[in-house]
């Protein structure tokens, strides 16, 4: 099995006002924001680019469900499929079914305080 999680692919939480929340991050901490957040760009250990999404999601999202918490973390991995298969066996609560779009592949898990997890396995050129 290749590695599991590579890096943090990004941070959600929820707020009453997303727009206020990116606009204050934007002034007092210049965050780079707009309609989705800010994204972080970086270079993995072997110089290739990545990207780390900071996303403020209105209060009464229902994404984060079926955790309670006001927060997600997403992970980025290395082989989706497989991890989702191995997580499985290893008897991890799988959320739904994995999505595939252009910029990578999802997937959801609850780790053991029932938080949701998304891992995703990226493609960062898609990006840029």
């Amino acid at each position: 099995m290749k590695k599991r999680v590579t890096g943090i692919g990004g941070i959600f939480f929820k707020t009453k006002d997303p727009k206020a929340s990116k606009e204050w991050y934007n002034k007092h901490l210049g965050l780079n924001t707009d309609d989705y957040g800010c994204t972080f760009w970086w270079k993995d250990k072997d110089g290739k680019d990545c990207s780390t999404q900071w996303s403020p999601f209105k209060d009464d999202s229902k994404y984060f469900e079926p955790s309670k918490k006001d927060f997600m973390f997403n992970y980025r991995v290395e082989n989706l499929e497989e991890l989702l298969e191995t997580l499985k066996q290893e008897g991890v609560t799988i959320i739904g079914e994995m999505e595939t779009y252009s910029y990578g592949k999802f997937g959801w898990i609850l780790d053991n305080d029932g938080n949701k997890i998304e891992l995703w396995e990226p493609i960062d050129q898609a990006f840029q």
